[in-house]
């Protein structure tokens, strides 16, 4: 197989090693060989894989593959909401836990959002998302201004612990807080879903509420509305009990229960019961 000289592999284990000769005369070259470590033999499978000049991103901004748990690392303050120069919106957020390693193409859920890193800045700590049509249709994020604060947390490493719940940033639609009651030093909330989301949540199930993982206490169908129990220390660490009655919040449902009904829907329980 002949690889193109302008190619270089990166050693891995199996170590494999690129050897190319050109000529300083001409833009010819002969072909490369690999030579191989005799110790071990590489996968079949890698003559498959694509080589490259140079090592892969971790992502693709505009399809970033992401988890996050619900837990909340922290409060970010918003410093620009408009169009970009280049046509787009962008939104300026001042942050710093979760600068540290940032990358560009890296995801940051903000207030339940995955949203892709463009621009940071870690001197004056701060850093920019695009937002896109459908997110600012799918999203409360249309209503931050200078000054709102949000909720901050990066995807999830397979070194990071599950705290929360599996949470993938991909907002379902947005909720509006409907009531907020003090019960010693905790505080209820009451959210209003469409009916579309409420079949989703169930009594002491999980949902991300602006990117929060919280467990539902109760459903009242006939209000289209459930709720939730806010602790003292959660309070202090989230941007929920700063909202006023009326404004939203967004809300990403358990993604088992769409699943179970997605294979509900295409015959998959009948098929066993046909067996």
């Amino acid at each position: 197989m002949t690889i193109s000289p302008s190619l270089t592999l990166t050693p891995t284990t199996p170590r494999i090693t690129a050897t190319t000769h050109t000529s300083h005369t001409s833009h010819t070259s002969h072909p490369t060989y690999l030579k191989l470590n005799p110790i071990s033999r590489p996968s079949p499978l890698r003559a498959f894989l694509p080589l490259t000049s140079r090592a892969p991103t971790r992502r693709c901004p505009s399809t970033p593959a992401c988890l996050f748990t619900g837990i909340v690392e922290e409060m970010g303050t918003v410093k620009q909401l408009g169009i970009s120069p280049h046509g787009g919106v962008d939104l300026k957020i001042a942050a710093s836990t979760v600068l540290d390693g940032v990358n560009l193409g890296d995801s940051i859920a903000v207030n339940g959002t995955c949203l892709t890193v463009t621009e940071f800045d870690t001197k004056v700590a701060d850093f920019t998302v695009g937002l896109s049509p459908e997110t600012l249709r799918k999203t409360s994020l249309s209503e931050l201004e200078p000054g709102s604060a949000v909720n901050l947390e990066r995807a999830v490493t397979p070194a990071s612990r599950m705290g929360g719940h599996f949470v993938q940033g991909h907002v379902d639609g947005t909720g509006e807080i409907v009531s907020k009651v003090p019960e010693g030093d905790s505080l209820w909330v009451k959210v209003k879903a469409d009916k579309g989301l409420l079949k989703y949540i169930v009594p002491k199930g999980f949902i991300a509420v602006d990117g929060t993982s919280l467990t539902v206490v109760d459903v009242f169908d006939h209000e289209e509305c459930f709720n939730f129990m806010l602790v003292a220390y959660t309070q202090q660490k989230v941007v929920i009990p700063l909202k006023n009655v009326g404004e939203k919040v967004n809300l990403e449902v358990d993604i088992l229960g769409k699943y179970v009904e997605r294979l509900l829907a295409s015959g998959f329980a009948s098929s066993f019961a046909d067996k």
